[in-house]
């Protein structure tokens, strides 16, 4: 998946059999030589996507306890503190205070059972 941080090198964060489908796993990373918290799902066709453990409203991390989130009965994914809610394709905010904001994509691909931080290689 593109994202903001496309650049980053092709560091293996996970496997993707570690992300149940349709789940969400935290992994922490190094972007943009800053060590980060990384939300990784993994939807249920198996395409993986990821974002910062960051909500754009109050910038706290999401998960209520480390890597545990809330989920709406829609599946959206819930910030702990303030409630805003976040569908999983794009990370869009769909409800809460900060909606029509969104989570801040970071680059992933998968290889060889791994997922990694980047863009795929061109080729």
């Amino acid at each position: 998946m593109e994202g903001d941080d496309a650049h980053a090198s092709a560091v293996a964060i996970g496997r993707v059999d570690a992300i149940p489908p349709g789940g969400l796993v935290e992994v922490e990373a190094e972007v943009e030589g800053e060590p980060e918290s990384l939300i990784l799902h993994r939807d249920d066709a198996g395409a993986v996507r990821a974002w910062r453990n960051i909500c754009p409203h109050a910038g706290r991390r999401l998960d209520w306890a480390p890597g545990q989130f809330l989920r709406a009965k829609d599946g959206s994914l819930v910030c702990a503190v303030h409630g805003a809610s976040f569908e999983l394709e794009a990370g869009s905010c769909i409800a809460g205070p900060c909606r029509g904001d969104r989570l801040r994509a970071v680059a992933v691909h998968c290889v060889d059972g791994e997922v990694r931080l980047g863009a795929p290689a061109a080729g």
